[in-house]
């Protein structure tokens, strides 16, 4: 489970949820939905710990109370989390099935149940009808908190259903001093690092901390490599198979819209500046047109990711690199 932490950004969040608690007028489902990476579960997890908590000290937990000991080691009998089995797998119907006995029951420490499905687009059909009905009747002092990357991709029976909570992003100052402390950069590394990453902190650190760096270093080079001819879109395409697909299209697409902005207003002053030398080339060889239909196939190839529909790694990415070999033809 995140650990409970509310950042700064999502501070007046926290406050309108603890002021719907405190005026009794709190619904029993939220959806916490905002860009990736900023914070959305760590948010929900220190509002379950504000619902559970005996004795609450304004809008925080008291840290001492049994609820908040039992919080401390993830060890709260009334607190629920649901996520996939695997990582980029579906949550399914005989995981809701498994919930239906927790919603049912009496809560252990005699307050609320808190309930967090995390990713709630990652439902299937199957499992999203049959969370519908908790949704209906989800019993007394009870609260579903679902979180969400992606709201177009959640059921709309299932958002009709709940109070939408939108996580904003932070200030490009707010996240950028965040993330210079956090990894103890200085601010104009750390802005480059928050642009790559979308302004999102949490996106950012996980970048820093992870193998993501050397991922996109190769998707630049990649990218270089098939407009010059030093590789083929085949050989680039295979050096890409155990990659995170979804994300490197998503770096790609924030390219596109970099080499939009050069071309609309001849700025070279790019997001990107990882891939700066490559994108302004680009955008001086290509047109408007070009670029908006390379656009739209990343759309539709990360959509066809994020819908899990069985797809071809190998002839997905060979599509893209054809088309973006194109984009200066």
């Amino acid at each position: 489970m995140a650990k409970a932490e509310v950042f700064p950004w999502l501070a007046e969040c926290r406050v309108h949820l603890c002021e719907l608690h405190r005026t009794q007028r709190l619904p029993h489902a939220l959806i916490v939905h905002g860009a990736q990476g900023i914070g959305k579960a760590n948010f929900a997890t220190a509002f379950a710990h504000y619902l559970l908590c005996q004795s609450p000290q304004g809008d925080q937990p008291c840290g001492s109370c049994k609820a908040c000991e039992l919080n401390n080691v993830d060890g709260h009998p009334d607190l629920y989390l649901l996520e996939p089995d695997d990582i980029g797998k579906p949550i399914k119907v005989d995981q809701i099935r498994q919930l239906t006995d927790f919603i049912c029951s009496t809560a252990q420490q005699g307050g609320y149940r808190v309930v967090i499905i995390n990713p709630a687009d990652a439902m299937n059909v199957a499992a999203a009808n049959a969370l519908l009905k908790m949704l209906e009747e989800p019993g007394k002092d009870t609260v579903l908190m679902l979180i969400t990357d992606r709201l177009g991709q959640v059921m709309p029976t299932i958002k009709s259903r709940c109070q939408r909570v939108e996580c904003p992003l932070p200030s490009e100052q707010v996240a950028t001093d965040f993330v210079a402390q956090a990894l103890s950069l200085d601010a104009d590394e750390a802005q480059r690092l928050l642009r790559i990453n979308n302004g999102a902190p949490m996106a950012t650190l996980n970048y820093s901390e992870s193998d993501q760096a050397e991922w996109r270093s190769q998707l630049v080079k990649g990218l270089a490599d098939v407009l010059k001819q030093r590789r083929t879109v085949v050989e680039v395409a295979q050096a890409w198979q155990k990659a995170d697909l979804e994300l490197m299209l998503g770096w790609l697409y924030s390219m596109l819209v970099d080499i939009s902005r050069a071309k609309a207003t001849e700025n070279e002053a790019l997001k990107q500046e990882d891939a700066h030398n490559m994108l302004v080339a680009v955008s001086r060889k290509t047109n408007p047109a070009k670029v908006f239909e390379l656009a739209s196939l990343v759309q539709e190839e990360r959509k066809s990711l994020i819908l899990r529909q069985n797809t071809n790694k190998q002839m997905l990415l060979e599509r893209i690199l054809l088309a973006w070999s194109a984009i200066v033809r």
